[in-house]
Formats: structure tokens, sequence, C-alpha cells
């Protein structure tokens, strides 16, 4: 396959509102079909089992993949053409075990290995924020990532519910006790909301979290915010995860955990696109719940989010291309 056949259909050839979904209108491969050819793999894990409060995340892939549908070839604002630096295709869907928690997380993470193993660079669309923590694990296996979090909440908590161990409120916790994500190369952004403990944090904060919540956001504003992030990853392997929830309920009313005083979309892009340079290994967007949100917006926030996350990827996959090329 050439590198034209790893890109989208164009909305000149085939209208938008045809064919068969897939993230991008891109050709549909398994992780075997696609290793060594992809370099870049987007794929829905459809789980919200551990999800606190409203569900319906399970459905977001699938709405995700119907906006992006609305994704042309070339970003507007900083002329990004990821397909022209990436070749770049659905992987399809993890197997989730809608009812087993535990299950779930394995089969996420032998999907992602298998991703992985096959040099592609994966790129996830949720599902609950518990996803993210065994793609972390793949991805830090060797060494741990940094990353920078957009997000309402921490997501740093111990247990909940009498000692479950994995919530979408846990996973970065458990992520930083297993060793595979740093926390001193780690940035929360977007951070608010009442709290269930006055040191909800705390924990994170100890083990070298930065959290930049929205009172600092408002503060310094978005420009001081995006030196901070980068000063936090600096130049190692970094992971970017996007919660929808990180925007203001205004604009995303479909999503597990609401929290007034967040982002606007335009603010949220800008800061996607702030992270311009970073190395970004690997990236996901969560959250998306379709059942709440009958006009299709807050999908459509997930498959803009997506397309930038997708733009910062190929871009970093091409500096390290060329750092390969150049040793």
């Amino acid at each position: 396959m050439s590198r034209d056949d790893f890109a989208p259909i164009s909305g000149m050839v085939l209208p938008r509102f045809a064919g068969i979904a897939t993230f991008m209108r891109l050709p549909h491969l398994s992780p075997a079909e696609a290793a060594g050819r992809a370099e870049v793999g987007l794929f829905g894990i459809p789980f919200d089992g551990a999800t606190t409060n409203r569900p319906g995340a399970r459905h977001g892939p699938r709405a995700v993949r119907d906006q992006s549908s609305l994704m042309r070839l070339v970003n507007g604002a900083t002329g990004v053409a990821p397909y022209d630096l990436a070749r770049v295709c659905d992987l399809g869907d993890v197997d989730v075990n809608p009812i087993d928690i535990a299950d779930t997380m394995g089969r996420i993470e032998r999907f992602v290995g298998e991703v992985v193993a096959g040099g592609i660079v994966p790129v996830a669309v949720g599902g609950d924020h518990l996803v993210s923590y065994p793609v972390l694990r793949v991805l830090g296996r060797r060494r741990p990532v940094g990353m920078v979090h957009v997000d309402a909440h921490g997501d740093t908590g111990d247990t909940y519910f009498g000692g479950q161990r994995l919530t979408h409120g846990t996973g970065f916790r458990r992520a930083i006790e297993d060793g595979v994500l740093d926390p001193r190369r780690t940035v929360q952004i977007g951070i608010r909301g009442s709290r269930y403990d006055a040191d909800e944090y705390g924990w994170a904060v100890s083990q070298g979290v930065r959290i930049v919540d929205m009172e600092e956001v408002d503060r310094i504003g978005l420009d001081a915010v995006l030196a901070e992030a980068r000063r936090v990853v600096g130049r190692g392997p970094t992971y970017l995860s996007f919660d929808v929830d990180a925007l203001d309920p205004a604009y995303v009313p479909g999503t597990g955990t609401p929290e007034m005083g967040g982002f606007t979309s335009r603010e949220a892009l800008r800061l996607v696109r702030g992270l311009r340079g970073i190395d970004v290994v690997g990236a996901d967007v969560v959250e998306v719940s379709p059942p709440l949100d009958p006009t299709g917006m807050t999908a459509m926030v997930g498959a803009t989010v997506l397309f930038e996350a997708l733009c910062l990827v190929a871009e970093a996959l091409a500096v390290r291309r060329g750092v390969e090329r150049a040793a």
C-alpha cells in the first residue's frame, strides 16, 4: 500500500455523509494487517464500566467516528497536513468486556501491545478515563513516559466504594505506582470543581505532579500554562490525555462528570495546538458520552481534538524519524 492508501477519502470524491464510518474516513486495518505499514493507528476503546457517575462513554468511539467525517486534510490554523507526514489508519475497536474491569484492562493492554510492537503510534478514543491506564502500561514499559493531562479532574484517587482500585478516577495513580508514568514529568491542566476532601490532590503533588488548576489558568493565561507544560515534560517521550470534561459543560454536555467553569472550545484548540514540538508518543481523547448529548456536539469536540492530537503525533513522529535518519 502506498502513502495515499493511508489517507482519508476526500469529501470531493465521496460525500462526507456517505460510506462506512471510520476515524477521519481512513482505511480500516487490524493491528496485524497494519504492522510494519501504518505509522499511526487510531482506535476505539468502547468501555465505561469504571465510571462513577453518568454512563454512556462506551458509545463514544462510534459517535466520534461519525463526527470525524467532518475533518479535512490540513490543519487550518497550523498548516500541518498529518497524512503527508505519516501513514495513518483506523485499527478498529478493542474487544472490551463490558462487565469485567480487570479483564478489559488486560484486553486493552494486549491490543496496544500488538499495536506498538507493529511500529505504530497509538491514538485512542474512549471510553471512560480508566482506559488510559493500560495504554500507559504499554508505552511506559521500558521507560516511564511524561504526560500532559487536560481534564477537570486529576484521576489520582486511591480507592472508591469500599476498596475498588480501578475506576476512571484512579488510573493515573495506578500508572505512577506501576512506574510507567513519571509524576515529575506530568502536568495536569484545567483541574477544578468541588472535592471529596480538602487534600484530595495531596498525594499527586507529593509525587511531583504539577497541577495547573483553572484558577491558575485564569491568573497566568494560556501562554504561560503552555510554557509551564513544556518545562515539566521536557524533551522526553510524552503522552497526551484529553478528557472532554476539561471544557465547560456549555460546550460538552455529553460527558459523565461535568464541571462548571471550564475551557471554551476555542481555548481547548489553542491549548492542544500550543503543545507542538513536544515528543508525543501516544494520545487519547476520552469521556464522550453521546446518549447525554442528542445534538452530537460533544462528539464533534472529541473528533476535533482528536484531529489536533493526530497533528501533534504526526509532527513528533516526523521529527523522530529525521533524528533516526541523521544518526
